[in-house]
């Protein structure tokens, strides 16, 4: 699980938790994580056009504006309880063939438009889903044709996603012969009966044998994601999970706070009372997650960003989400995938039938799209970059020529009052409490049309 755009339906928050007070009724149903502005629920058909516009001019962003390549593969053995993101369960080789096929062709309709026929890569992704359910045939030809027509040889981060148990160690030396930098496997707990509780398909012991396997081969990062507040969890359960994980001294611990949109099975367990655990509040979900930052910081860690720890900032960064939130260029293929470019973005059609059929009929599948105005711009960098804990005014200085301390003071001010973050002469910077709830703060900087409504 990544800090990526998600799809599908999801409950916004009730009015007034989209302000700054820490007593504020929070819900514990409906989505929390901000990973977008202006909300995705703003997109529409109507947007499209200039999508068009923005691939037609070979001139579309400044020389030094990395350009990232998303690749969304929508496949798992089974979904998860809280998952969000648009994947099928169960689907037949030659259905995941097909997909594959229309990824490839969309990236070549991509690479022959003015905006992006000369661009280089500077960072890849690989989400889902699950893309190393992928067998090894149909990944190396993915991987060799991605590679024909958008190299990444320069790039500085391939990273994919993996899932314990569909992995294995020649799986895991053809990624890296294709150029992979950063594995980051999904764990969520270590705890098996949570892990069951949860729909997940791994144990424990599958964990331990994919990590050692990674290691073998010889990453230079490995990120575990975990949740924190899974169905059925305790603060020891929790807290034993992050207790093994830094004993095995990944690179990387990413741990979010369990969120629970209307299109998740959980959700709907919920709603027919299929679920007999009590949910874990967000206070308590906070409260686990700055426990677990002290001993992973206590271990030699350096906290990044709101779900992020790593060894090595120098060495162990995140490029996928530090370009993004500095205002690099996306290009997403695949299903339901989003990008954003040149200050527009964009979303590709959600039905898988309707995706193919656009790519063989040369069309670009995308489905609703937004163009940023430059104050819309400079907010979703600040917003963004929020999540990381820090922001820097020279950055918004030499990019927008604005002050964002001067710009947002009113916010800043009454932030500050409630001890969630400080301003200096440099910038802001978010405390340790208003780092584990920055997504409920970030709404406060949004223009007023984009609060309080509907996120997706």
């Amino acid at each position: 699980m990544i800090d990526r755009l998600p799809s599908g339906d999801h409950e916004t928050l009730k009015d007034g938790c989209f302000t700054t007070a820490l007593g504020c009724d929070e819900p514990l149903e409906g989505n929390y994580f901000i990973s977008a502005y202006p909300p995705f629920s703003t997109w529409s058909a109507g947007g499209v056009a200039e999508v068009s516009r923005a691939l037609a001019n070979p001139s579309v962003s400044q020389p030094e504006t990395p350009l990232g390549l998303y690749v969304h593969i929508p496949f798992c053995e089974e979904r998860c309880q809280y998952c969000y993101y648009l994947s099928y369960a169960n689907k037949s080789a030659e259905q995941i063939d097909e997909y594959v096929n229309a990824v490839i062709e969309e990236l070549e309709l991509y690479r022959q438009t003015p905006a992006l026929s000369d661009r280089d890569l500077s960072f890849v992704y690989f989400g889902g889903g699950t893309p190393s359910l992928l067998g090894a045939p149909t990944l190396a030809r993915l991987m060799d044709r991605m590679r024909s027509i958008f190299p990444w040889t320069s790039a500085q981060e391939v990273s994919f996603e993996c899932a314990p148990k569909s992995v294995n160690e020649d799986k895991l030396r053809l990624l890296q012969a294709c150029g992979v930098t950063r594995l980051s496997m999904g764990v969520q707990s270590l705890d098996d009966e949570i892990l069951q509780l949860n729909g997940r398909i791994h144990l424990a012991r599958d964990v331990e044998h994919a990590f050692a396997s990674a290691r073998k081969v010889g990453f230079p990062v490995i990120n575990i994601d975990l949740i924190v507040g899974l169905v059925g969890e305790s603060e020891a359960s929790f807290l034993g999970t992050v207790d093994r994980v830094i004993a095995w001294r990944p690179e990387s611990v990413t741990i979010y706070q369990l969120e629970i949109p209307r299109n998740t099975p959980l959700h709907r367990a919920l709603a027919s009372e299929e679920v007999a655990d009590p949910l874990v509040s967000w206070e308590e979900k906070r409260r686990r997650l700055g426990l677990a930052f002290d001993r992973i910081e206590a271990a030699g860690y350096h906290v990044r960003s709101a779900y992020n720890a790593v060894r090595d900032p120098d060495c162990h960064g995140f490029v996928y989400q530090d370009a993004q939130y500095h205002g690099a260029d996306l290009l997403g293929v695949g299903l339901a995938s989003f990008s954003y470019i040149d200050g527009v973005h964009f979303q590709n059609a959600t039905s898988n039938r309707t995706y193919q059929e656009l790519i063989r009929k040369g069309t670009h599948p995308i489905e609703r799209a937004y163009a940023l105005t430059e104050t819309e711009r400079l907010i979703r960098e600040f917003v963004l970059q929020l999540k990381l804990g820090r922001v820097d005014r020279s950055h918004f200085q030499a990019k927008f020529g604005i002050d964002v301390t001067a710009r947002f003071t009113e916010e800043l001010n009454d932030l500050q009052r409630q001890g969630l973050l400080s301003c200096d002469a440099d910038g802001v910077t978010l405390s340790r409490t208003g780092l584990l709830r920055v997504d409920r703060i970030l709404p406060c900087f949004f223009r007023d049309c984009h609060r309080n409504v509907r996120y997706s």
